[in-house]
């Protein structure tokens, strides 16, 4: 008897806790799409029909409307907001950091996991350290060096600054995965007679692949959505702006309807959106590798 009180109580415990984690999980689904919903829905719908409804969660057929996206995307010759230009900037410099920062991350994460050097423990904590130092404390000091190089009002300049950035945290990534990769690997690449960067090329980075996406697709978030440098080194060429400045722009304008800034912000989140789904696989085993350590 008492076993069977046991058993059905165990099973009234799990359907409890079942029932609880899927209430969970749609509380938190309601609260993260909620807003990217909302967002969307008003990017589709003309002022008027804000005006007069703009707690609606619905849109009829009859209120659906893209012109605010012709309007964000148009350039500003034509009377537009000029967000192609700016997806372009973003497109550059994001892919042209995601190039510089795996090109110095690869080789610095390699050495680290593989190469034993004096201090090579305590090289991850140092790559670490850096963000000890907050983004303000670096932005005057930064613009002054590229300045006077410069590059304080270029696409390239910032590329950089992001690099410098982001290569720290990518080395600490990249190294939790390599050090999973068994060095006999290596030693039997050795034996074929692959020099340690045919060893790199050919073994190593198709076995890091998850890694690489995972990393790579990190480092564009941050330069896609980065505001401060860009503001401080592009602000006074309106040419060069990104996604973001455009974006703080349509925010700051007395005359933009708030449709017309939604759709500005739907452009602004949809890329990363699209490439954290189109990678879903690779990047969920590559920020989970190097938790196993047994």
């Amino acid at each position: 008897m008492t076993g069977k009180t046991a058993l059905s109580r165990a099973q009234v415990e799990e359907r409890v806790l079942g029932v609880l984690k899927w209430l969970v999980i749609a509380f938190l689904a309601v609260i993260t799409l909620l807003p990217f919903y909302y967002m969307l829905l008003l990017s589709l719908k003309p002022v008027d029909a804000l005006l007069l409804d703009p707690g609606s969660l619905w849109l009829s057929a009859k209120d659906f409307t893209v012109s605010t996206y012709q309007d964000v995307m148009r350039s500003t010759d034509d009377g537009g907001q000029g967000f192609t230009r700016f997806l372009l900037n973003s497109a550059l410099v994001s892919l042209g950091t995601v190039l510089l920062t795996l090109a110095a991350a690869v080789p610095g994460a390699y050495a680290v996991s593989r190469l034993k050097f004096f201090g090579h423990r305590q090289v991850s904590a140092l790559f670490l350290a850096v963000y000890l130092f907050p983004a303000t404390l670096l932005a005057v000091p930064l613009f002054v060096i590229f300045a006077r190089m410069g590059l304080s009002s270029s696409l390239v300049g910032l590329a950089v600054v992001y690099v410098a950035q982001t290569v720290p945290v990518s080395v600490y990534m990249l190294k939790n995965y390599l050090v999973t990769i068994p060095y006999s690997i290596e030693e039997a690449a050795a034996l074929d007679g692959c020099s340690r960067l045919q060893t790199v090329r050919k073994v190593i980075l198709p076995l890091a692949l998850p890694s690489l996406m995972a990393t790579g697709l990190y480092v564009f978030m941050i330069a896609w959505n980065e505001f401060l440098f860009a503001l401080l080194f592009l602000a006074a060429d309106p040419d060069k702006w990104t996604v973001s400045l455009g974006l703080a722009q349509l925010s700051n304008g007395i005359e933009v309807p708030k449709t017309v800034l939604m759709a500005g912000s739907v452009v602004l989140t949809i890329p990363v959106v699209f490439l954290f789904f189109a990678a879903e696989r690779l990047l969920t085993e590559g920020l989970t590798s190097g938790a196993d350590k047994s």
